[in-house]
């Protein structure tokens, strides 16, 4: 979970059921760092490599990661993710691959993370965009 080599703790209210994927909340100090919405491109040529869902979540998740590294982070600082996704089926029937993806990508850290179905995203293309909020230990 979040808590190893993080100043972050996750919480876990009494009676509540214990949620699959992701956590209800943390609460966190440290140095912020906030990622812009993250699509499933090559961030070096702003070119789609492909056009399946998984395919394009973990480039997504791999740019995240790359951002993470770049401020100094790893996954498991990360404390809230959001999901912009332009199609709920393909989501709802991937979501053992994006499973795989995500843990192969990030770890078996899961914060905070709201999935929201949107009409579309600017690059049209684009299948999916992740946002990410992390912090680093101070």
């Amino acid at each position: 979970m979040i808590e190893h080599d993080s100043a972050a703790k996750v919480l876990a209210p009494k009676g509540w059921a214990a949620p699959r994927g992701y956590a209800n909340g943390v609460v966190a100090s440290g140095r912020v760092v906030a990622l812009a919405g993250q699509i499933g491109w090559n961030p070096a040529t702003t070119t789609f490599e492909s056009d399946d869902f998984v395919a394009q979540v973990r480039q997504a998740l791999e740019n995240v990661a790359m951002l993470l590294s770049e401020a100094g982070a790893e996954p498991q600082h990360l404390v809230r993710l959001t999901w912009f996704i332009t199609d709920r089926i393909a989501y709802l029937s991937a979501q053992r691959e994006i499973g795989l993806v995500y843990r192969e990508v990030l770890g078996r850290n899961y914060p905070p993370m709201s999935v929201v179905i949107v009409a579309g995203l600017i690059e049209e293309r684009a299948m999916v965009e992740i946002e990410a909020t992390a912090v680093l230990p101070t």
